[in-house]
């Protein structure tokens, strides 16, 4: 199996990660996110937000980004808990690139003294849920009928990883 290189991402990687976050957003389905970011908008919701924790890339054989997860916090979240979104390139996505990711985010996570982490995803989101499923998430909390722009409602489902038991 090949090893994927994780790092903390850097402003050189905000194009790539901007382009495909903003052709996942037009495809649609898979991200609570509805409006396209800019490079601006990128950077400072997740590189240089006041809620920011933490951001890693996962590269390809080619070092190019392939993925990435950023961890945030938000009013809403208990004290010690952030929040996480993960985003794959829509096309040639790489193997184990999720898995990776998530090692890196849960170490650094425990390092920063953080007890959970949340994650909040649409109930349409088959991968999303079975992604976070398979990283040990578990269920704990359902909204239901969020309405999304258009107007149509979507549950979403809210896993949570305690940093304390594993």
């Amino acid at each position: 199996m090949t090893t994927i290189k994780v790092r903390p991402t850097t402003p050189a990687d905000v194009p790539a990660l901007c382009a495909f976050l903003n052709e996942i957003i037009r495809i649609g389905g898979t991200t609570a996110n509805e409006t396209p970011f800019t490079l601006e908008s990128f950077t400072a919701h997740y590189l240089a937000g006041p809620g920011f924790v933490s951001c890693f890339v996962a590269e390809d054989v080619d070092g190019r980004p392939c993925a990435f997860q950023a961890l945030e916090r938000y009013d809403g979240l208990p004290e010690g808990w952030a929040d996480i979104g993960t985003f794959s390139r829509p096309d040639a996505k790489v193997r184990g690139a999720g898995s990776a990711l998530f090692a890196a985010t849960r170490d650094n996570a425990r390092a920063l003294g953080l007890t959970a982490i949340n994650a909040t995803i649409r109930a349409d989101n088959t991968g999303g849920l079975a992604y976070y499923g398979k990283m040990g998430f578990v269920d704990y909390k359902v909204d239901k009928a969020v309405p999304l722009k258009s107007g149509l409602p979507v549950d979403r489902i809210s896993k949570r990883y305690l940093l304390t038991e594993s």
